[in-house]
């Protein structure tokens, strides 16, 4: 009967056998064939405060017949025996968390052999964060992009998506009571059974500022001249004790329709200023992501969204990564900064690019090489009426693609994660 694999690890080596070598033994020039290596994957993942991942690396080696002893080699690891099991290969499963990122090999030699009969290399690096986001641009964001939602995660089973829900959905005349509590549970589920998260999206919509008790801001819009629904206005029109407000307000309606109290956030049209983001420290949110790739929203050139976020985000791009802004600037980390982590939107939204354009944001944050410290890309949609079959297949095009490196399948550092998850992998 065929003894479980850490059971049989446990077994001690029979004795008479010389010690391991600590000395590498040379590289073969190609692995010889009359050993079977198997279970070493291509790419190992680290841990952080944010994920834990699996940090064993499993080894069977079926070898010849007179084969004594195997030892193996990991990394800069000291040498390891491996373990004879009942079919007659060896195996061995150890740690290596504490091989750093970086291009490794695992290097084999039986009989104490100063020359291994197999190199195998490995990637160890730290985790690419893939985060996908939706921003509920209306209170209403209808069934349909609610139902392709529901397809993403079928089709991408390790997928979580941030949720930037509307506190408008409560506030506007337009919605039912009930239709409102179908929304609220559509959201619940989603977080229940997939692990997504309830962040917070604000368009100043009229019927959401004066519900909070302010005076509806409706010339300062990111389109037109005047804008009495609040819509396209720019949320930095409201300074920071305003904001505060608004966002007390949009807790309330939160937690009173059952979504909890969100924690991260990202203003409508990307319009936060520094004391916007000031206001969501003040009110204990733990992460932005409200900082714009702006070259990215070219269709919008010509127009005041477009030249409002190219003066406001000006050195955001493609590969810009998390920090915590100054409390003088919020595009800078001087010091002293605040207690909230902005996370640059730089895969933007599907709205504005193509698949091939997405992917390649991806491969602009991952070049095939292992990591050396963890990277976010941050990309998301508008589940609205609006969300075309198009922009859907291009968002499931992407995932796609993402799935490809997943980290989970030995396959590279990608973790789908939410952005409430992520900062612990980002301490100031």
């Amino acid at each position: 009967m065929r003894l479980p694999l850490v059971l049989a690890l446990s077994l001690a080596a029979c004795g008479g056998l010389p010690d391991p070598r600590e000395e590498k033994p040379t590289a073969p020039a190609d692995n010889d064939p009359g050993y079977t290596v198997t279970n070493i994957g291509e790419w190992y993942v680290t841990s952080d405060a944010a994920q834990t991942q699996d940090e064993l690396m499993t080894i069977f080696v079926a070898v010849p017949p007179a084969t004594e002893f195997v030892d193996v080699w990991i990394a800069d690891l000291p040498v390891q025996r491996l373990s004879k099991q009942p079919d007659g290969r060896f195996a061995i499963q150890t740690s290596i968390a504490d091989v750093p990122p970086g291009t490794w090999d695992v290097l084999l030699a039986a009989d104490g052999s100063t020359t291994a009969f197999a190199r195998i290399p490995f990637n160890r690096s730290a985790p690419y964060y893939v985060l996908v986001t939706t921003d509920w641009d209306f209170a209403d964001p209808g069934n349909q992009a609610n139902l392709y939602q529901e397809q993403l995660h079928q089709n991408h089973a390790e997928l979580r998506i941030t949720h930037f829900a509307a506190p408008y959905t409560f506030t506007d005349p337009a919605v039912t009571p009930a239709r409102r509590q179908e929304l609220a549970a559509w959201l619940i589920a989603q977080r229940d059974m997939h692990g997504d998260e309830i962040g917070l999206h604000i368009h100043p919509y009229c019927n959401f500022v004066t519900s909070a008790g302010l005076t509806c801001v409706i010339d300062q819009s990111t389109v037109l001249n005047i804008d009495d629904t609040g819509y396209t206005i720019k949320l930095g029109a409201y300074g920071r004790e305003d904001m505060r407000t608004l966002l007390e307000h949009a807790k309330e309606l939160f937690v009173a329709n059952g979504l909890g109290t969100p924690r991260t956030f990202r203003a409508g049209g990307w319009t936060a200023t520094l004391d916007t983001v000031a206001a969501l420290a003040d009110a204990g949110f733990i992460a932005d992501t409200s900082a714009l790739n702006w070259a990215r929203i070219e269709e919008w050139e010509g127009e005041e969204l477009y030249r409002w976020n190219m003066e406001n985000w000006a050195p955001i791009n493609d590969t810009s990564q998390p920090y915590y802004p100054s409390q003088q600037n919020v595009l800078t980390d001087d010091a002293p900064t605040l207690s909230i982590l902005e996370v640059p939107d730089n895969g933007v939204m599907i709205d504005y690019v193509s698949l091939a354009e997405m992917n390649s944001l991806f491969d602009a944050n991952f070049d095939g090489r292992p990591l050396p410290t963890p990277r976010t890309l941050m990309m998301g949609f508008h589940p609205a009426i609006q969300f075309s079959e198009s922009e859907y297949l291009r968002v499931d095009g992407f995932l796609k693609y993402a799935d490809m490196h997943l980290a989970s399948k030995r396959k590279g550092p990608v973790v789908y994660i939410t952005l409430e998850n992520v900062v612990a992998a980002f301490a100031p």
